[in-house]
This record gives C-alpha cells, structure tokens and sequence, in this order.
C-alpha cells in the first residue's frame, strides 16, 4: 500500500511514513506484522509519527474504558490552565456513588482529592472516579463530554464521538485505533510528569488495592502504560506504550477476544516494531548542516541548520543509505538574521524524499562596512 508522506516543524519535525516496496526497495526485506486477532490495530514511533503497522486504523469501534484517556486528558489541562488543583476536594455525588461497571469504591457524600480521583480512574479504571472527576471541572458530564470532543476536534481525532466520561456503551460512542493514538500521544508528549502515573502497578483507596489491569507493565519492563478497556460491544482492548533505546512505539489493540488476546496481541507488536525499525536523529537542531557564502554582510559565511531536530524511524540498516541535498540560493545577501529560513534540506533514501526542512540561520549576520558592501556591489555585477 503507498501511504503519504507528511513533514511537520512543530515541535520536532515530524514525519508519516508507511512502508511501502518502492520506498524501501534498498533497505532489508522485513516480515508483515504478526496477526493478533484484533478487528483493528495500530503501532507508530511517537516521536516522529512513524506507523509501523496497521489493521484498519480508521474502523470505528466502540472504545470501553479507553475513553478515560480523555477524561484524563480534559483534567491534566483543567488543571495545566488553573481551573482545578490536584489538591481540590470533590464532594461525590450519589451518580458518581452508583456507577456501574469498574469502580475505586468511592462513597456518596465523602471527600475526596482530585489526585486519588486520578490515580483511581487511571490504575483502577474507576467509573465513579470518571464521574466525580467530570462532574468537578464542568459541574456535569453532560457539559463534559461537550469539553471532551472539543479536545478530541483540537487533536484532529476526526473519526471519534464521546458521549460519556466512562466508555459505557452508546451507539454514538465511538474512536479509531488513529485517533485512540493521536490521544495516547498527547497525552505522553504534554503531561508527561502525570503520565508516568500510568505505569502504577496498584492502588489502596478506602482500604482496597486494586492491581492495574495492564499485565504489560509486569510482563515487560520497558512497558510505562497506558490503558485497557472491555465492554461486551468493545471486546477486549489495550493501548500500551514503551521505550526502548531512546524509541518510544505507541501500540493500539481493539476488539481482541479475551484478556490474554489483548496483552499477547500487544506484546507481538512492540517486539516487532522493536525489532524491525529504529529511530534515529538525522540532525539535531541548531547543528550546522552546511556553511555559505553571504554578500554585503559582516561576516562571508553563515552557517544554515534546523530549528528543531530531525529525527526518523526506517527498517533497521537503512540509515546508512540516506542522502541529503541542501537547496540554498546562489546569491544570499544581508543583512541576515539568527532563524532566518535560507533555504532548505531534504532526507531521501533512492529516489523518494523522506523529509525537507527549512535551513535556517544559525546567527546573525549584519550588514558590513561601507567598504564590504560596495565592494561585493561591484563583485556582484560580474556574477
């Protein structure tokens, strides 16, 4: 399948790739990616949007408790903007109190901090904790689930529609294993100090320790999180994420069968992207990728590089056959300043461009005497 190939400059140039035999017909031949059982699935590199693997990335399936990736997601920013605290007290509703489905056994009336809340939805998978949670930022998870999908249009999830804070079934309920992935991305990328919560083994709340649902974490010691889901409509479900080596692969399982279906299906596709590809930083930023020469300045060379690094992620023995052209103009004249785009680099590998970035300035280059400038004036006619 021939896939598009995008390049972003924010906040790392970033890159979507998908294999395909013309990209790679210089680079070691590679299996498919293992079957699991899932009616979809999908593993990418985080870091630069690198998918390694798919199974209908865009079916829309019903997501189960996954969806409290948004719940949380919609509190880590109430409280990155102030709106909440960790340390606010939530008094639960007898809603909260009732939910059905996976709890952390809260009580109605009770109080409890938005940071016990949190550690109960994410480690627990506690639906009271969801509600509680929503019913504190919006005052209702009528109003919140309205916050959730605009966070999810925010991130472009453009395949997805929440109609609650739990993953309870509803007809309308409903993401992709993409956009379940552009969220788990956020997430990891934005919040990384709560994140790391994800990677907690169990819980104690109310004299109850509850072990997190993600065997994963115990199987595999590079796995950090994220989190599983399951109704009857969902099957069995599980985002997982690891780090390797300085390669982050994010891995998105759904509709598997059982349990065991879920966390094997999963652990197959990071040892796979694992072992398969690697990512590697082609440039970092601000590093001088090519000196020029520069008229009318103080200065007669400027060194060009990137603003942010450039990083990929190929078949494992491709990066030695990578070429870069840099396309500067012949004539750069000042004067020049510190970030100023000259021009711009392009990575391929055979005939296919794999990234271009702007080539920008790494300092400033003023203009130079009254001598400098009249001299490259007249040198300037003769080119």
């Amino acid at each position: 399948m021939v896939r598009k190939l995008i390049t972003s400059l924010f906040p790392i140039v970033t890159l979507n790739i998908i294999l395909g035999t013309a990209l790679f017909a210089q680079t070691p031949i590679i299996p498919a990616p293992p079957i699991i059982g899932a009616k979809s699935y999908l593993i990418i590199d985080a870091t630069p949007n690198y998918e390694v693997g798919s199974l209908e990335p865009n079916l829309k399936l019903p997501p189960a408790s996954i969806t409290k990736l948004m719940t949380a997601y919609v509190t880590f920013q109430a409280i990155k903007n102030n709106q909440i605290s960790l340390n606010d007290l939530v008094t639960i509703s007898e809603k909260a109190w009732r939910m059905e489905g996976s709890r952390m056994f809260i009580e109605v009336g009770k109080k409890v901090s938005v940071e016990d809340l949190l550690m109960g939805m994410i480690v627990q998978s506690g639906n009271d904790a969801s509600i509680a949670l929503a019913e504190h930022v919006a005052s209702s998870e009528f109003l919140f689930v309205d916050l959730m999908n605009q966070s999810a249009a925010q991130l472009n999830m453009t395949s997805t529609s929440f109609q609650n804070a739990t993953g309870l079934p509803d007809q309308d309920h409903y993401s992709t294993a993409y956009d379940l992935s552009l969220l788990a991305k956020a997430i990891i990328n934005e919040f990384p100090d709560y994140y790391k919560w994800y990677s907690t083994k169990e819980f104690t709340y109310n004299n109850i320790t509850q072990k997190n649902r993600n065997a994963l974490l115990w199987r595999d010691p590079s796995v950090d999180g994220i989190k599983t889901g399951s109704t009857n409509e969902a099957g069995y479900c599980l985002i997982s994420s690891a780090e390797r080596n300085g390669m982050r692969l994010i891995s998105v399982v759904m509709g598997t069968a059982t349990p065991k279906a879920r966390i094997n299906g999963s652990q197959a596709m990071l040892n796979y992207g694992f072992r398969f590809f690697e990512t590697k930083k082609v440039f970092a930023a601000v590093e001088e990728i090519i000196k020029t020469k520069t008229w009318k300045t103080e200065s007669e060379s400027l060194s060009l590089g990137l603003s942010n690094d450039l990083k990929l992620t190929l078949p494992r023995g491709s990066f030695d056959n990578l070429d870069i052209d840099n396309n500067v103009p012949m004539q750069i004249i000042g004067p020049i300043n510190k970030g100023q785009t000259i021009g711009e680099v392009s990575v391929k590998l055979g005939e296919r461009t794999l990234a271009v970035a702007p080539l920008v300035a790494l300092d400033n280059n003023p203009n130079g005497t009254l001598w400098q400038q009249l001299r490259d004036t007249i040198q300037l006619w003769f080119e």
